[in-house]
């Protein structure tokens, strides 16, 4: 099964002026060299905020929340979540996080994903940059050992 994420890699890695995305030996040495275990993780976050980041804006947002889901639903209209699915996720992930105050939690209580969403918009801006985005990852040692974050 192929990684759901194989197109962001490519685009993210490729330097491809034609904007094809195809990658050159050297783009595939250095995707390689990231996703080693002998890169630091602030560069192992960097390339995973980028891969993140489907509109190339510099934050994540709403709209690459719903890309991300889709991305690791499928692309197929029966996998696909409908509106009112993706409008109930998003709230329940990020909505609260970024328009209430958190809950306080239980001292023994692991975060979750509202929380740690809510923490990680320090600025209060709607979005989260890439140094909030790195914030979440040093708190977060299973988010980041999942996704390969961890040297």
């Amino acid at each position: 099964q192929a990684n759901p994420f194989r197109h962001r890699i490519c685009r993210v890695f490729s330097t491809a002026e034609d904007g094809s995305d195809s990658l050159s030996f050297e783009d595939f040495l250095d995707m390689l060299s990231v996703f080693s275990d002998a890169a630091t993780s602030d560069i192992k976050s960097h390339y995973a905020f980028r891969i993140f980041d489907f509109d190339d804006d510099g934050t994540l947002d709403k709209k690459d929340l719903e890309s991300l889901v889709n991305c690791l639903t499928g692309q197929s209209e029966e996998s696909r979540l409908s509106d009112a699915e993706m409008e109930q996720l998003i709230q329940n992930v990020s909505a609260a996080s970024l328009a209430r105050p958190p809950a306080p939690a239980p001292p023994a209580a692991h975060h979750s994903n509202a929380q740690i969403l809510d923490e990680s918009d320090i600025d209060k801006d709607g979005t989260i940059n890439l140094s909030e985005f790195q914030h979440v990852i040093s708190r977060s040692p299973d988010f980041a050992r999942y996704c390969g974050l961890q040297p």
